[in-house]
């Protein structure tokens, strides 16, 4: 333990997902440390960020207008949508160029354990898009673990229901792993053997 203010930076850098003690330390010691580290920079970064980006009104994927960069494109495919769980998927399979079509990202995934079920997720907005009657697939990348695979399913029935083609991405991913992970090639794969759901 550190006295005063230095403890509470360490504190806060180790609030950050997957930032443990160790990395905080090191974070709170390097900005200590290096004479050059722009403090000023980072923070006014940071209050630019909380300032100026948002979720699209359309996707759920961040930008600084009310519609991201993608739903704007009118080289994208309208017809096909891509469900994700986070924005940093986007950028995953964007990284890929095997996709032309749109996204929605559902904020995260169904997790009984952690009290997050559908009506926590952006499903309704996702709804509302397929009842404007353009989209021919719904292809669903949510992670491969038990949250991604739960939540699959419930969009899967939910989308069957209304008679929406659905498919989900095909094997090359790792069981338990997240999509930010994977490389281009793998990603890539999965996307080309992607199967539909039954």
């Amino acid at each position: 333990m550190y006295d005063g203010i230095v403890q509470d930076l360490i504190d806060e850098f180790g609030r950050l997902p997957g930032i443990g003690p160790k990395s905080a330390q090191r974070i709170a010691f390097h900005i200590l440390q290096t004479q050059n580290f722009d403090v000023t920079r980072l923070a006014e970064l940071l209050t630019e960020v909380r300032e100026k980006v948002r979720f699209c009104e359309v996707c759920g994927n961040i930008t600084e207008q009310e519609r991201c960069s993608i739903c704007r494109d009118p080289r994208r495919d309208q017809t096909l949508i891509c469900v994700v769980e986070e924005p940093k998927d986007v950028v995953a399979i964007e990284r890929t160029r095997q996709f032309r079509g749109l996204y929605h990202v559902l904020g995260g995934a169904i997790s009984p354990i952690d009290g997050i079920g559908p009506d926590d997720l952006s499903i309704p907005a996702l709804m509302r898009r397929l009842g404007e009657g353009e989209v021919t697939e719904v292809i669903l990348a949510t992670d491969p673990n038990l949250e991604g695979e739960a939540t699959a399913a419930y969009l899967s029935r939910l989308l069957t229901a209304i008679e929406v083609p659905v498919s989900r991405l095909a094997s090359g991913l790792p069981v338990g792993g997240d999509l930010e992970f994977a490389d281009e090639v793998t990603l890539g794969r999965a996307f080309e053997g992607r199967r539909a759901v039954e």
